[in-house]
This record gives structure tokens, C-alpha cells and sequence, in this order.
């Protein structure tokens, strides 16, 4: 796309709302608690591997297993809720996930593990789609403030997932994931409170008389998706990287530099919570700057960082990977915004389908990357995928976007 493509920018609100501070750290919270029990599952994969005698692939497989649950139904979600909304399937999507959680806590074989994690897929598959609408709506107007706050619970969950499981499940073993269901109860009570406020906001708006119709695209719909085909391209390169950095730094750090299985759970956590921190950095940025830049900085900005990562010592691998998880964690709050102003009467459906192929791309790397593991070794997975990032270069043929001031 040349320097003279049409500008992207959101549509006009008729009526500006005030930012719904209480719902959008429900909803944040929210994600804290469901992207954390999704991150015991990556944190018990040295426990099921030993105690279940698992190959590679064979890991890769359980994340494959949620993932693509969630990658398949979370467009599906979408669409349907931008037809008819849904408000209370908040909480029994996270239902779906207490269930999960429970099951892994007492799954006696590597098959009940799968229909464990297939339980945890259907929940976030469920919660995604709305909960990024409801964020949205939450926002009075500044849609990457809003979705930066919103990711920063789900990373920071992820975050916490692994540093939870090295004080609890690794001492204590795979029975005590259960005590986790306490967290699973909070997030059905937060989630209630927020399907109600939603319920509320469509009860309101339906009430008001519609001045005008939807917004339609705002570029051509050949233009929108080749745009689309850029920003999955985009997606692919962050999610099948980061897979390969969260299904298997343990194994990396306990092969090459024989951490113990705490200490690398450690650093899994470090890598973790800079991802968690750079989260707020890219939809506000996206706010005023537009999120081209950001989109561009954060994906192609960490390939000379993760070129180095396969060769470095200990010490500057603990370096070099929380300088990715922070600089990388930006872009999907923009890129999914930047969708979102794509087709603005379409925003389940955008959300559902990049929540889903986010899903599904790290699915399906941490699988083929735990083939590639079990026939070479983690040291050579870390080398393949380095060069992942620089395909953040057709970051270029996005449109630019012109930053719109709140």
C-alpha cells in the first residue's frame, strides 16, 4: 500500500460517555483471573510431562487443545453477539473455565488433561469477544486507553499464573491447582457485575431514538481485507514467537543452563511481567500518535533482540527477554483498535476473529514448535524462531492511520 492510501480514523461518537472507571477495572480484573488459570496450564507442563511420561509434542498438544478451542469459537461468538448480545455469558463462560481448572486438578491421565483443557478453551472463547466490546463501551471515547487496560489484566494474569504455581503447585503437586477455584468464583462475581452494567447499556440505548445508521466501513471492503491480511500476518509472527518463549523457556532454561524447575518458573514470571508492563504502553500511545507506529516498533522493533536471545548467557537471556515481552506486548491492543476502526459496526466479530487466530497461532506453534523440540532440541527451536519478528515488516503496507486526540 503507497504513503497515499486513505486515512483510517475512528468513527465519530454522537455522544461523548465518561470513561466507566468501575466497569473497566471489573472487566480487567476479569481477565486477570481468567488468563491466570489459563497460565497454570503452561505452568504444569514440567509436573504432567514427569508424571505422565510426555514427549514435546506431546505438550505442545495440550496447548494446541485450549487454544484452538478458543481459536475456533471465539469469531463464531462474535458474530453472534453483534446480532444478539449475550450480557450474562460473561459468567458462564468463566463457569466453563472453573470447570476446566477443577478437572486438571484431578485429571488421572494425559487424555482428561485434553477435555481439561478443551473446558478452559470454550471459557475464554466465550469471554473475549464480549469483555473487548464491554471494554469499548467502557472507554468514553479512548479505545486504546481502554483495551491497554483490558490486556494488561489478561498479561498480568499470565504473569502471575507461573509465579503462583512455583509457591503452590510445584511443592504441593497437581492436587492443589484446586485451590484456584476460590480465584474462578471472584471472576464469576466480578464477571455478573458486569453483565449487568452491560445489560443496563443496552436497555439504554435501545431506549434512545437511532439519529443515523450504523457506521459503515470506513474503506473499501477489498481494501479492508487486504488490510485484515496484514494485521493476521502481524499476529502470526507475535503469537507463534511468543509461544515458543512461553510453552518452553523452562524447558530452554533447565536444558541449557540446568536452572531447577523453580528458578526457571522464576524467570518465566520475569518475562511475563515485563509483558504484563509493556501492555499499557501501546493503546494509549496508539491514542495519540496512531497505531501504524506502534504496530511497526513493537513487532519489528524486538528482531534484533530476539536474534541475540539464542546465544546469550544467562544473564542477558533474563535481559534480552524482558526487553521482548515488554517492547512486544504493545502491539495487540493497537493492531486489534486498528481493526476495530476498520469495521466499526462490526466489533465482536473483529474481536472474536483476532482473539481467536491469536489463540490459534499460539496453539499451533507451541505444537509444531514441540515437534521440532522433540527431533532437534529447545536450543535449536530458540534459533528457528528468532526470526519471526522480522516479519513485522509488512507493517508498511498498512495504511496510515491518523492519531485521533481525546
Amino acid at each position: 500500500m503507497s504513503s497515499t492510501a486513505p486515512e483510517i480514523t475512528a468513527a465519530p461518537s454522537p455522544q461523548r460517555r465518561p470513561v466507566a472507571v468501575g466497569v473497566l477495572a471489573a472487566i480487567s480484573s476479569s481477565h486477570l483471573v481468567n488468563d491466570m488459570m489459563q497460565s497454570l496450564i503452561l505452568a504444569l507442563y514440567p509436573i504432567f510431562k514427569g508424571q505422565f511420561h510426555l514427549s514435546f509434542a506431546q505438550v505442545g498438544l495440550i496447548t494446541l487443545t485450549y487454544q484452538l478451542t478458543a481459536s475456533l469459537f471465539q469469531p463464531l461468538i462474535g458474530l453472534r453477539t453483534d446480532k444478539r448480545p449475550a450480557p450474562y455469558s460473561l459468567p458462564m463462560g468463566m463457569t466453563s473455565t472453573l470447570c476446566g481448572l477443577l478437572l486438571l486438578a484431578f485429571a488421572p491421565n494425559f487424555a482428561t488433561v485434553l477435555v481439561a483443557a478443551m473446558l478452559v478453551g470454550i471459557g475464554s472463547a466465550v469471554f473475549h469477544p464480549e469483555s473487548s466490546r464491554i471494554a469499548r463501551l467502557a472507554s468514553g471515547g479512548r479505545h486504546g486507553m481502554s483495551q491497554s487496560v483490558f490486556q494488561l489484566g489478561g498479561n498480568a494474569g499470565t504473569a502471575i499464573g507461573p509465579l503462583l504455581a512455583a509457591a503452590v503447585i510445584v511443592p504441593n503437586g497437581q492436587r492443589s491447582v484446586a485451590w484456584f477455584a476460590c480465584a474462578a468464583l471472584l471472576g464469576i462475581g466480578l464477571l455478573t457485575y458486569v453483565s449487568r452494567w452491560y445489560q443496563q447499556h443496552l436497555l439504554a440505548s435501545a431506549a434512545q431514538p437511532r439519529a443515523a445508521a450504523k457506521p459503515a466501513n470506513l474503506l473499501p471492503p477489498k481494501t479492508v481485507a487486504w488490510v485484515i491480511a496484514v494485521l493476521l500476518v502481524l499476529i502470526f509472527s507475535k503469537y507463534f514467537y511468543i509461544a515458543g518463549l512461553s510453552s518452553y523457556y523452562t524447558f530452554y532454561l533447565i536444558q541449557k543452563f540446568e536452572l531447577s524447575v523453580q528458578s526457571a518458573q522464576l524467570h518465566l514470571f520475569g518475562f511475563l511481567a515485563a509483558s504484563a508492563a509493556g501492555t499499557l504502553i501501546g493503546g494509549p500511545l496508539g491514542d495519540r500518535i496512531g497505531r501504524k507506529p506502534v504496530i511497526w516498533a513493537s513487532i519489528l522493533g524486538v528482531a534484533p533482540f530476539a536474534l541475540m536471545l539464542p546465544y546469550a548467557n544467562l544473564q542477558w537471556t533474563t535481559v534480552l527477554t524482558l526487553i521482548i515481552g515488554f517492547v512486544l506486548s504493545s502491539a495487540f491492543s493497537a493492531i486489534l483498535v486498528y481493526a476495530q476502526e476498520l469495521m466499526p459496526s462490526r466489533i465482536g466479530t473483529v474481536s472474536g476473529l483476532f482473539f481467536g487466530f491469536a489463540f490459534g497461532m499460539g496453539g499451533l506453534g507451541a505444537a509444531v514448535l514441540g515437534v521440532l523440540a522433540d527431533h532437534t532440541s529447545i536450543i535449536w527451536v530458540y534459533k528457528v524462531i528468532s526470526f519471526l519478528p522480522l516479519l513485522g515488516i509488512v507493517a508498511a503496507l498498512l495504511p496510515n492511520p491518523r492519531a485521533t486526540v481525546h
